[in-house]
């Protein structure tokens, strides 16, 4: 019962991250559409593309803030709630700005949940499955990626409105989302650190964790004591204290997005067709990129809690450095015979899901203490959405400029940085429960 009541819980919560992968993938079977539909210019057009991810990175700055008011739970249910509207209010739009205005809205449900629902899932888990039940966060992820281009090719034979099914069919996952949340408990940790509801806490972790959830109780009360047993004093993420696992989150952040992954994913057709391809086999690789992705990030979580976070992490960054230099290699060379550039980036879409895609929503959700964690979740978050912002944007100025051969060869030696991140300073989480983390790994006193 006890197993199959967590998993159940984790797999509610991940269906955030399906509609976070599903709301931020959809819009590109649309854009054409929408800009004829509208008739927008160059600049609009690129506002009515970015804006969710200028909600995306607002939701993430601003995300502890709900999730530590007013609980895990009210929030994800704000979440659903965002994400059924953007998906009603973008398909019915009946003039350009109250469609901006609903994509915004799905942008905002899209951050929020990439900060609460690893926080959610990392509270309730056991250590010795907590890589797995986070890691389903990141699965939705890339299921409803994957999900949204099948749609996007389904619906997208029914005409010049069809634009306004493929958005508004989010509506469904949306509703049986916020159905659905009512029948998870509230996270146990937050009522006991924020509401003092120890009983209520207590009942859940009989459930979790039924042989020891007296000690665990106990111990996640005492992980807001200090050493003289008195309660912490309400501190700045930034004060010092939380120094450590500030830096691990920021760099891993960091590092997840100097990889290129996100110029790869929006910009895969025209990265193959500047080594040559023709349009119809680049989005024939593109198709190809979205499975890899997805039977990666498949094997990475069904590991991730025997193997370790740094494992996974070194045997990905030895395999994105490798795959990076491969396509640097091949530009600079200009040998585009065959399908060589096609193969290297998906070589790098393995790795990368194998690894840096699996790990860190896992990680960052893990190594800040109980009392800061939603700041902490919201600081990786909102730093790897940042990134993936300046990244999404520069990349064509920069290819264009500088040329792929040093575009990739600049992610490539980001990632032999990132290999020694993981290798000198990146400490394994594994097995390990939150509090034993914060007490014995991660928080620099």
């Amino acid at each position: 019962m006890t197993k199959y009541s967590v998993l159940a819980w984790s797999m509610v919560v991940a269906l955030g991250g399906f509609l976070f992968g599903f709301d931020t993938a959809v819009i590109s079977g649309a854009e054409k559409s929408i800009q004829q539909f509208w008739n927008l210019n160059v600049f609009e057009h690129g506002l009515t593309i970015s804006i969710a991810l200028i909600g995306t990175v607002i939701g993430s700055l601003l995300g502890s803030k709900p999730s530590d008011r007013f609980g895990r739970k009210n929030t994800l249910y704000c979440v659903a709630i965002a994400y059924l509207l953007a998906s009603l209010g973008t398909a019915l739009a009946d003039n350009w700005y109250m469609f901006l205005i609903f994509r915004l809205l799905g942008g905002l449900g899209v951050g929020v949940s990439s900060v609460t629902a690893p926080i959610y899932i990392s509270e309730i888990s056991p250590a010795d499955r907590r890589g797995r039940l986070v890691g389903l966060f990141q699965f939705n992820v890339v299921l409803g990626i994957l999900i949204s281009y099948l749609s996007n090719y389904l619906i997208g034979q029914g005409g010049e409105t069809s634009w306004r099914w493929m958005l508004g069919v989010q509506a469904v996952p949306s509703f049986v989302f916020l159905v659905l949340i009512r029948y998870i408990p509230e996270s146990p940790r937050w009522l006991i650190l924020k509401k003092q509801a120890n009983e209520k806490a207590l009942a859940i972790l009989r459930i979790i964790n039924p042989l020891n959830c007296d000690q665990e109780l106990i111990s996640i009360q005492n992980s807001a004591l200090d050493s003289e047993g008195k309660k912490h004093k309400k501190e700045s993420l930034f004060s010092g204290r939380y120094s450590k696992p500030v830096m691990l989150a920021m760099s891993f952040a960091f590092f997840n997005q100097v990889s290129g992954i996100n110029a790869i994913i929006y910009y895969a057709p025209r990265i193959f067709e500047m080594a040559g391809l023709g349009t119809h086999s680049s989005l024939l690789s593109t198709v190809g990129i979205g499975l890899i992705n997805f039977t990666f990030t498949l094997l990475a979580i069904s590991i991730i809690d025997k193997v370790g976070r740094r494992v996974l992490m070194l045997i990905g960054s030895i395999g994105l450095i490798t795959s990076l230099f491969l396509v640097s290699y091949t530009f600079y060379a200009g040998d585009f015979g065959g399908f060589a550039i096609p193969v290297y980036i998906m070589l790098f879409i393995a790795f990368f899901a194998f690894s840096q895609g699996a790990v860190i929503w896992v990680f960052i959700s893990e190594i800040f203490p109980n009392q800061v964690r939603a700041q902490g979740q919201t600081l990786g978050s909102s730093t790897h959405w940042i990134m993936a912002a300046l990244i999404a944007f520069s990349f064509p100025y920069f290819a264009e400029k500088l040329g792929g051969g040093n575009t990739f060869l600049f992610f490539g030696v980001m990632m032999v940085a990132q290999l020694v991140f993981v290798w000198k300073i990146m400490p394994e989480t594994k097995g390990k429960s939150l509090e034993q983390i914060d007490n014995s790994v991660l928080v620099m006193h």
